[in-house]
């Protein structure tokens, strides 16, 4: 293994047999991940707890695995699976204009006829427009759940929410199907419906997701919410330790009225495909991550009654 030191990242190169793997995320399908680790450090990243798995004993967001595997010489066998990219990495981390795995992975995903979803925080996606148009169904999801610079600087490393939003103009602009993901929405700071308002003529889809605090990065958050957002504790005590849902349900209504008054369509379980009319994204909110479950879409939220 081949290990080296950039810009405060560690970063080896290791053998994969197998770049494609079965999914256990609610989309189904497979999870592509060209890297190991991810270099934007989010403070929320559900990702960290891969560390289990992969022997890092450095701090999440430090490290850096570039991927090599051997090439896909059948892509024919994902013709109508869902394959998502970047689970628990993103494939346009800075050290992809280096690297280019996730343009190798795309390249050899060519006539394949599979389902592909890309999730990112970056604008180098940009540089591929020309290759995802090749491959069809593909839709480009960005994590935008803020238009406070400041905000964003002290949860990511990613790039600015300006360079986002670009991205996904001309991605839209190009005729690829864009989706504007908000997650996580933080309780009392993500204003989504400004969010929408900015984006609504460049995305399709407009999902939203709660702020699902578990694992080591609970403290980390609720510390800074007191340090930085002191006002609202008791908002963050009343839904992470008292387990109320009455904030999230509001907001799920709001985000309803808001797709009706603009025209648009809202759902909880589904992503269906195809473009929309521009301005009429549809809406679709996934307010408790902890509960939803596979299908054949994004997953189905569990009503209840049901196990």
């Amino acid at each position: 293994m081949v290990q080296t030191e950039k810009d405060g990242i560690i970063i080896a190169e290791v053998e994969t047999k197998n770049i494609m793997t079965k999914s256990g995320l609610p989309v189904g399908g497979y999870s592509v991940n060209p890297y190991v680790g991810c270099t934007h450090a989010c403070k929320y990243c559900y990702a960290s707890f891969m560390k289990r798995f992969t022997g890092h004993s450095e701090d999440w967001g430090t490290f850096l695995d570039v991927k090599h595997w051997q090439e896909i010489n059948n892509p024919q066998k994902y013709a109508g699976q869902r394959v998502v990219i970047g689970s628990v990495t993103d494939g346009y981390l800075p050290q992809e204009e280096q690297f280019c795995n996730t343009r190798k992975l795309l390249e050899q995903l060519k006539g394949s006829n599979a389902d592909i979803l890309i999730c990112t925080k970056s604008d180098l996606v940009v540089r591929d427009i020309d290759l995802i148009k090749e491959l069809g169904q593909v839709t480009v999801s960005w994590s935008v759940n803020t238009l406070d610079e400041n905000f964003k600087n002290d949860m990511d490393c990613a790039v600015s929410i300006e360079r986002r939003i670009s991205a996904m103009k001309k991605v839209y602009d190009a005729g690829i199907r864009t989706v504007c993901f908000v997650s996580p929405v933080f309780p009392g700071i993500t204003d989504f419906e400004a969010i929408f308002e900015l984006v609504k003529n460049q995305c399709d889809l407009f999902w939203l997701e709660n702020l699902n605090l578990r694992g080591g990065f609970k403290k980390t958050i609720l510390d800074y919410i007191k340090n930085k957002y002191p006002n609202l504790v008791p908002l963050y005590n009343e839904i992470y330790n008292k387990h109320n849902r009455n904030y999230f349900e509001n907001l799920e209504k709001k985000a309803e009225d808001m797709a009706k008054k603009n025209g648009c369509s809202f759902v909880d379980n589904e992503m269906p495909y195809g473009r929309v009319p521009q301005g009429h994204p549809i809406v679709v909110d996934y307010f408790y991550h902890e509960e939803i479950r596979g299908s054949d879409n994004t997953g189905t939220r569990n009503k209840k009654g049901d196990k």
